[in-house]
């Protein structure tokens, strides 16, 4: 039982991790449900002050997450459509085969949606850099978040490891 719940924990941890580049995906959530699945395997005891900072944590990166790119598109004069096409692009960007499409396809992406928003070329380039670094920024945080969450992660099944394994 101990083996299948520390499998769950992981997969989540893993999950939080892609969710931090992949927008369908809540990343430091399903980092934290990682955390709580692994306290809840018998013998590891819940440590409530380790889990109730890892929520806060979790709770204010998921604001500012959705924050983020918004203030990133507001400040450079963006709307919701570069905001939608940067996510889409982010997306298109994971899955081209050319290397740097992460990087390129959110920018063309909110490029293309300030363009549908009838933006000339030159408010629809600014804007589009916006809705970018918004999103990198956005990103970025995140994976910090999820990649701090899976050390502590495996540091705590290394202090569990002989009642685990």
């Amino acid at each position: 039982m101990e083996i299948i719940l520390l499998i769950v924990a992981g997969m989540f941890m893993i999950l939080g991790l892609m969710g931090s580049f992949l927008p369908v995906l809540p990343g430091v959530p399903l980092s934290w449900i990682g955390l709580l699945i692994f306290y809840l395997i018998p013998g590891v005891g819940i440590n409530y002050l380790f889990l109730g900072v890892t929520l806060a944590v979790t709770i204010l990166i998921y604001v500012l997450d959705l924050v983020i790119p918004a203030l990133g598109t507001k400040k450079f004069g963006g709307s919701r459509k570069g905001m939608i096409g940067a996510t889409v692009g982010l997306i298109v960007g994971i899955f081209a085969p050319f290397p740097f499409a992460i990087l390129i396809c959110p920018f063309l992406g909110a490029f293309v949606g300030e363009i549908m928003n009838k933006s000339d070329s030159r408010t629809a380039g600014k804007a589009a850099f916006g809705s970018f670094v918004g999103l990198l920024a956005s990103s970025f945080m995140e994976f910090i978040v999820t990649f701090a969450f899976l050390i502590l992660f495996l540091y705590q099944v290394w202090n569990y490891k002989a009642f685990l394994f």
